[in-house]
């Protein structure tokens, strides 16, 4: 993401001396021994993104005669060249003039006039992919060519490109044609169909900015809808693009002589579980912090419709996204952890809270899908075969249930009182599908079986499932069994692509307090979860926090991995409260607002 933004300055002719320097800085310390880029601490070498990272720093000044850039080329052409890279990295390529468009996917903006029940329609795609997908088809249609100073031949093997990475190789060859279809269409295209397709994709991106400036609050769509709009005629200085860069800038983070942007700011997410942690750690309920932080997450409260309307049109709207703006896309699991958080607080207004929590719950039961479960951002946002199309090699582009969001929405819901509601009892059969053989759960946004196996856990104990139910018992069995020798838990993103992985790693703070409040909700007060705690403990540093440079958080499986900073400190304050405190349940430690008054001026 370092290596895009040079290259999306670059391409809007913004790249100042100051910023390239603090961004090639921090690029080359992330360079591996092999010459190569990762995706997350101690992964293997990427190619597309060592491909990125080599390009932007030639666009830096970096000589491509230098040992480090030698290293980088020696990696490159050992895993196949710039022809096995990504579709992603051969668009940024495409834009310089360094990759032909006609060797890339088709992706025609006319899928603007899809209705939403024809297949391939912009609302089957995930709403991180969608989001992506329509700036893209403008980009592709008008195929810019903007040469650098400096070629990128040496990074070439001279073979074909990749074939799609995923999927049977039946619907892979029908993909193919299909891409064909849309290739031979594009060359056809009438003008003024492409024209209103590109001015239908073009209200469509302006609609969804939000009000940080930001597209969805994350970096692809963010960074592809400002090369849509500039290609569209929108200067920098327009008020769209100037609010789009300024927000960049606030995900810039400035360390010394480096310089390296976010790929996404969680700041409802990781307030939500500040609350739960300290409430956990003995923090009354009514301390002034988790009254503030309840009084900022009210207001954060989505309260219109996005495109998950577009498949629940009567649900009303309700719930809480992720990020600081993203009022077009509230998802399942900051919904339902927040309302965990608010019912820990013992906040001045109740009858707000009331109101929020209900509409909450509200689109929290509207957006069950068909099969019981819950997904993040959309119902039943499930149609498998977009993975196969050669364009789709990015990362997930669909947002099918899984067990950790489902497991957090039947947490919520059980202990709000719904736990006898058919949704809960739907939701649990689901849970019940879904565990795996060996007794774990899947983990679809946290590394990986262990933050699955602990969501679940917490979520059947909330349901009121017997901690003898073989379920419960054959998930503390598989927790018990992958404790590292050191006392704690890990779990490696390999994880994902590599069974082998699956519950090893090397411990870290949050894994192994994922590992206690499962067995702490499974009611095993075992050797294990003694030696997990004394592993924290022992691990701690003297300003209370712990060491994680290791990625736990999970963005696409085997793609894209995120490091959330607070993630080794609530987790564990969580765990260690709970196992540690005087033996107060989460469930009678809610507030309702029956006890609650309005403090008398001055009293607080």
């Amino acid at each position: 993401m370092d290596a895009e933004d040079l290259l999306l300055r670059e391409f809007l002719g913004i790249r100042g001396e100051r910023e390239t320097h603090l961004a090639a800085n921090w690029i080359r310390s992330q360079q591996r021994d092999d010459g190569s880029w990762a995706v997350f601490h101690g992964g293997d070498g990427d190619l597309s993104t060592t491909i990125e990272a080599y390009t932007a720093l030639r666009l830096a000044g970096d000589s491509s005669g230098a040992d480090h850039m030698g290293s980088a080329r020696t990696f490159i052409l050992a895993h196949g060249g710039i022809e096995r890279a990504r579709v992603f990295t051969r668009i940024w390529l495409a834009l310089f003039d360094l990759w032909p468009w006609d060797e890339l996917p088709a992706l025609p903006p006319e899928i603007m006039f899809f209705p939403s029940w024809v297949p391939f329609n912009i609302y089957d795609f995930a709403c991180w992919a969608r989001q992506t997908v329509v700036p893209l088809s403008v980009v592709m249609a008008m195929r810019p060519r903007r040469p650098l100073d400096f070629g990128l031949d040496e990074l070439r093997v001279g073979a074909r490109p990749a074939a799609p990475r995923r999927g049977l190789r039946t619907r892979a060859r029908r993909m193919a044609l299909l891409d064909s279809a849309a290739r031979l269409y594009g060359k056809a295209a009438p003008r003024v169909v492409r024209r209103a397709a590109l001015r239908r994709a073009e209200r469509w991106i302006l609609a969804r900015q939000e009000a940080d400036g930001s597209w969805g609050g994350i970096q692809p769509p963010w960074v592809y809808s400002l090369l849509a709009l500039q290609l569209l005629g929108y200067e920098t200085d327009h008020p769209v693009m100037r609010a789009g860069l300024d927000g960049l800038e606030r995900f810039l983070v400035h360390d010394r002589d480096v310089r390296r942007l976010e790929a996404c700011q969680s700041p409802v997410w990781d307030t939500a579980l500040a609350i739960i942690a300290l409430a956990d750690a003995g923090v009354p309920a009514d301390d002034s912090a988790l009254v503030r932080a309840a009084d900022w997450l009210l207001g954060e409260e989505v309260r219109v419709p996005g495109d998950w309307a577009v498949r629940r049109p009567h649900v009303p709207p309700g719930g809480w996204a992720f990020e600081f703006a993203n009022d077009n896309y509230p998802d399942l699991d900051d919904t339902a952890e927040v309302i965990l958080a608010l019912r820990r607080v013992v906040h001045p207004q109740p009858d707000r809270v009331e109101a929020a929590i209900a509409r909450g719950l509200a689109w929290a039961l509207g957006m069950q899908s068909a099969d019981d479960g819950w997904a993040s951002f959309d119902a039943d946002n499930t149609r498998g075969s977009l993975r196969e199309l050669p364009f789709s090699d990015f990362g997930e582009v669909i947002d099918p249930p899984s067990a950790d969001v489902t497991a957090h929405v039947i947490e919520m819901l059980a202990r709000e009182g719904h736990g006898s509601q058919p949704a809960v009892k739907g939701g649990l059969l689901r849970l019940s599908d879904w565990q795996e053989a060996d007794g774990s759960w899947f983990g679809r946004w946290g590394v990986n079986h262990t933050y699955g196996t602990s969501a679940v856990l917490l979520a059947l104990e909330a349901a009121g499932v017997p901690r003898d139910d073989p379920r419960v018992r054959r998930a503390v069995r598989w927790l018990e069994d992958h404790q590292n020798a050191d006392g704690g838990w890990g779990e490696d993103p390999r994880s994902y692509e590599d069974p082998a992985w699956i519950g090893r790693g090397p411990s870290t703070a949050s894994q192994t307090a994922w590992a206690l409040l499962g067995l702490h909700a499974a009611g095993q007060r075992s050797a294990a979860a003694e030696r997990g705690i004394a592993w924290l403990a022992s691990t701690q540093r003297r300003d209370g926090s712990w060491d994680e440079p290791e990625f736990t958080g999970t963005g696409f499986p085997g793609d894209f991995y995120i490091n959330y900073h607070l993630y080794r400190l609530v987790f564990p304050v969580m765990a260690l409260g709970r196992w540690c405190g005087d033996g107060t349940s989460v469930e009678r430690a809610t507030h309702r607002p029956q006890a609650v008054r309005e403090p008398a001026e001055g009293e607080r």
